[in-house]
């Protein structure tokens, strides 16, 4: 086995975190796809409807929809039912300040990273990712 792999993408959210990966195989929204509560994806129409994001690095194509994600995941994060991280194959804004707004009133930290997509590739196949700063290391 060689050395570890470290993929270097673009920090949205300055931070560390590290557990186990939850991929999502299209784009959700937050708003009216996640549940606050629980951390479950509700959207019926998504591939993994019914899938637990909490405590997950969640590696995501990319969010979609409404500007209300934000508060959504903000939300999730206060509850203590969102992922710990953030994984993207391209910048998203909303979740970037869904997480900035939760550190801010919370003091609660999910750090979010964007990849070029050779390295979200690589992101996507791990069983586990640890995150800091802009570095991705699969586990």
């Amino acid at each position: 086995m060689g050395p570890p792999v470290t993929l270097v993408g673009r920090s949205l959210v300055a931070g560390t975190a590290e557990g186990r990966t939850v991929v999502l195989e299209e784009p959700l929204s937050f708003w009216g796809g996640v549940d606050p509560r629980t951390g479950l994806v509700i959207d019926g129409h998504h591939p993994q409807h019914g899938v637990s994001l909490a405590g997950s690095v969640l590696v995501l194509p990319a969010g979609r929809g409404s500007s209300s994600s934000s508060s959504v995941l903000a939300e999730s994060i206060r509850a203590g039912t969102a992922p710990v991280a953030i994984v993207l194959s391209e910048p998203d804004p909303i979740l970037a300040l869904g997480a900035i707004v939760a550190r801010e009133l919370y003091g609660s930290v999910v750090p979010i990273v964007a990849l070029d997509p050779a390295a979200f590739a690589v992101a996507a196949g791990a069983r586990a990712l640890r995150i800091d700063g802009g570095a991705v290391e699969p586990r």
